[in-house]
């Protein structure tokens, strides 16, 4: 079984448990103000377990599953034998890395919460592009546009909501968990900028 898979059905199980226990869910979820003041630090990865609803959950285990895929394919294409615990740290630290921002910038916000594996899957989903950014995506599973083009939209458009801070919907954690992902390769081995230019230029 794969680590996608294993994280998927971990992931499915917290989410609709805490679909029907209230309390679970606030324990878990993200909050600046408890991560800060109460010392809560665990929350800034059990948020990722968590989801809104059944559309939060499926949406982005399926994205998380198509690129996921790919991402273990390419770490142990390049990292051999270590490519497995790569992917991993690569999971975890995408967690975290995503809500950095968030947690100091809404510290002092008791109202401010967020649930979602969303972070972590930008994360993959760049990692992928970083490796093939010429493959084609599929915008709301119909429109084919090139991994690299729509990975610099996306990048822009969570970079102007999150400064608009309205709404439902992490974009700072979306924004910083894309980067991360995309940089997460260079972190392990620099050498690859060199194949992603050679993938780029080479089209």
């Amino acid at each position: 079984m794969s680590i996608t898979t294993i994280i998927i059905i971990i992931t499915s199980i917290v989410s609709i448990a805490a679909f029907s226990n209230k309390e679970m869910f606030e324990k878990l979820k993200f909050n600046a103000y408890r991560i800060h003041h109460d010392k809560e630090w665990y929350r800034i990865f059990t948020h990722a377990l968590l989801h809104a609803n059944w559309i939060h959950l499926i949406i982005n285990m399926i994205v998380f599953y198509s690129f996921g895929r790919a991402v273990e394919y390419y770490f142990a294409h390049y990292f051999g034998s270590k490519g497995t615990l790569f992917y991993i740290v690569l999971y975890i630290t995408a967690i975290l890395f995503s809500v950095l921002h968030s947690a100091n910038k809404q510290k002092d916000n008791i109202f401010y919460n967020a649930v979602g594996a969303s972070g972590a899957v930008s994360a993959v989903v760049f990692t992928a592009i970083f490796f093939d950014p010429w493959n084609m995506l599929y915008f709301f599973g119909m429109i084919p546009i090139p991994g690299i083009i729509f990975g610099i939209g996306y990048l822009i458009y969570s970079y102007i909501m999150g400064k608009r801070d309205k709404g439902f919907i992490a974009h700072d954690v979306h924004f910083w968990g894309s980067v991360y992902g995309f940089v997460f390769p260079l972190l392990i081995k620099h050498q690859l900028i060199w194949l992603f230019l050679h993938q780029l230029i080479g089209g």
